[in-house]
């Protein structure tokens, strides 16, 4: 039995199908995690969701960013939704398209799995946040996207105020602040303020920013991550992270993490020879 990490798939379909050949994944014995961003960019977004629901039995999702605005859009008029890209279009007026926003409504925002002592999360985490407020702040998440409440949520999703999360918030800008943090997070400040426009590599960002996992005073962690979300970042494996988000949608690599075995172990893929190689991402 293998567990595997996944970076962004961002509807890279084929690059998926030859990953999950090249692991040889099998779903009687295996297990999948997907660090999110399934879907946009790639071209065959509604594919690739077909496929990981297909294997949801065997798979764990905590949502990016890119799913999340889907789940927003999917709340949209008609008229509104014909308006997006083509790729989102297809998997908004899918005919099987009901099905797979409830299924992708009811994923993560983190996962912790004890007996492995790793932890997935899209994006980051808040340098005040211990491990068991990280799961406090994403449970709340995961709870008002799984209830009746979530067309609220989904509709006051987008902004980058509060830049930072403190137990004061109450409310959607607690939990707004809780979603930039885990899944839109590059760099901060001492106080855990993000810089949203900041996507390149450690050294390029703003006076008083650092790398989300290099903030000095930040709460120590006893649990390895397992992130995607910065493709410029590339594959990291240092101060208990471990980035594999190697940019397939902009032409580099899709990479999974063998998370199960004392040795690390990255299994890639290239991306398909059409894609364009772009700095930076989201």
């Amino acid at each position: 039995m293998a567990t595997y990490a996944i970076g962004d798939v961002q509807g890279c379909y084929p690059e998926l199908q030859r990953l999950l050949e090249k692991l040889r994944f099998d779903p009687a014995s295996d297990r999948l995690w997907f660090c999110g961003d399934l879907v946009n960019r790639g071209g065959q977004s509604l594919q690739t969701l077909r496929l990981i629901h297909t294997l949801r039995e065997q798979v764990v999702i905590t949502l990016g960013n890119h799913d999340l605005s889907l789940l927003a859009i999917a709340q949209r008029r008609p008229e509104a939704q014909s308006k997006v890209n083509p790729e989102l279009r297809e998997v908004l007026f899918a005919e099987d398209a009901p099905v797979l926003m409830e299924w992708l409504r009811s994923q993560k925002l983190l996962h912790h799995d004890e007996q492995l002592n790793w932890t997935m999360v899209h994006a980051g985490l808040a340098p005040s946040w211990t491990l068991r407020q990280a799961q406090r702040s994403a449970g709340e998440i995961e709870r008002e996207l799984g209830s009746p409440r979530h067309p609220r949520l989904l509709k006051n999703l987008f902004g980058n105020r509060p830049a930072a999360w403190n137990s004061r918030l109450q409310g959607i800008e607690r939990m707004r602040a809780s979603i930039n943090t885990l899944t839109r997070m590059r760099y901060c400040d001492v106080q855990g303020r993000i810089d949203f426009e900041s996507k390149g590599i450690p050294g390029t960002q703003k006076p008083g920013m650092y790398p989300w996992f290099e903030v000095p005073g930040m709460r120590r962690r006893e649990t390895r991550i397992v992130c995607g979300h910065w493709s410029a970042l590339g594959r990291l494996a240092g101060m208990g992270v471990y980035a594999i988000d190697t940019g397939c949608v902009w032409g580099g690599q899709l990479t999974a993490l063998r998370l199960d075995s004392e040795d690390l172990q990255y299994i890639t893929v290239d991306a398909e020879p059409y894609r364009k190689r772009m700095p930076g991402g989201d």
